[in-house]
């Protein structure tokens, strides 16, 4: 078994342009993955959430965190209830329900419920590696549907906003609702897709991930539900993530044979 301590390996910090751009030194978390402290941005995207949907739909675009940051579908962006508080929480996103603006701990409450496929772990996991600076996603959920042409491409780079309507799409509700309620939180399953920091992710073509991570319960998987896991991740390198008293933790496990015996 490889383990890996996120938290202490890397310090905390990241060449990421999400980083450069939007985040400060005295916004950075703690190693107990709390944030130290919140400001104000001067950019401030505004989302309203849908109940019937589980997730919030960005109506007003700022910055260039869109960039790496929800799901497109039928023109619209789409954000997951782990990565809307995330964007609130660093102070780039107001979200709005019956228009009225949720506060943070409106959010927090959400979260706890354990509804929408994300449980508060889940988010712990996922706030750690946004600060880190990795780009996450909800595993086997497509960024977007259609591949951009190289046209379209160049415009949506060239605009300080998101055209998202030149990524015509049109997909059934339903089926974005099944694929993010389809993530158990109680299964040894896969959860996100974790990409390395990349300023030119583009979610068209965001490639293969560096990694997918599987959380697990205080009990190690077996080695059948490892194999399967593999099996269903197509070759993609596992990491397992268990969390204790706020701290998060990575491990892999590598196949070990043992000599035979005379």
């Amino acid at each position: 078994m490889e383990f890996e301590d996120f938290a202490s390996s890397s310090g905390g910090t990241s060449d990421s342009e999400f980083f450069v751009e939007d985040i400060n030194d005295e916004e950075l978390c703690d190693y107990s993955g709390k944030l130290s402290k919140l400001q104000s941005r001067k950019e401030t995207s505004t989302a309203y959430w849908k109940d019937e949907l589980g997730m919030a739909e960005i109506v007003s675009y700022k910055g260039k965190s869109w960039r790496s940051t929800g799901i497109v579908r039928d023109g619209k962006i789409y954000y997951s209830i782990e990565e809307t508080l995330f964007m609130a929480e660093i102070g780039a996103l107001c979200l709005l329900r019956d228009d009225y603006c949720l506060s943070l701990e409106d959010i927090y409450k959400m979260v706890s419920q354990g509804k929408f496929g994300c449980c508060w772990e889940f988010f712990e996991v996922y706030r750690h590696l946004k600060l880190l600076g990795y780009i996450v996603g909800r595993h086997a959920v497509p960024w977007t549907l259609r591949r951009l042409t190289k046209n379209e491409s160049e415009l949506i780079e060239a605009t300080e906003g998101v055209n998202v309507k030149s990524d015509r799409e049109h997909e059934d509700t339903s089926t974005v609702i099944e694929m993010f309620e389809g993530m158990q939180i109680d299964e040894v399953k896969p959860v996100f897709d974790v990409y390395p920091p990349n300023s030119n992710f583009k979610k068209s073509s965001p490639g293969t991930p560096s990694f997918v991570l599987c959380f697990t319960s205080n009990l190690p998987p077996s080695k059948q539900e490892i194999s399967n896991l593999e099996r269903r991740c197509n070759g993609i390198p596992l990491k397992f993530c268990n969390i204790e008293h706020g701290r998060v933790s990575f491990f892999s496990f590598k196949t070990v044979e043992l000599p035979l015996l005379p």
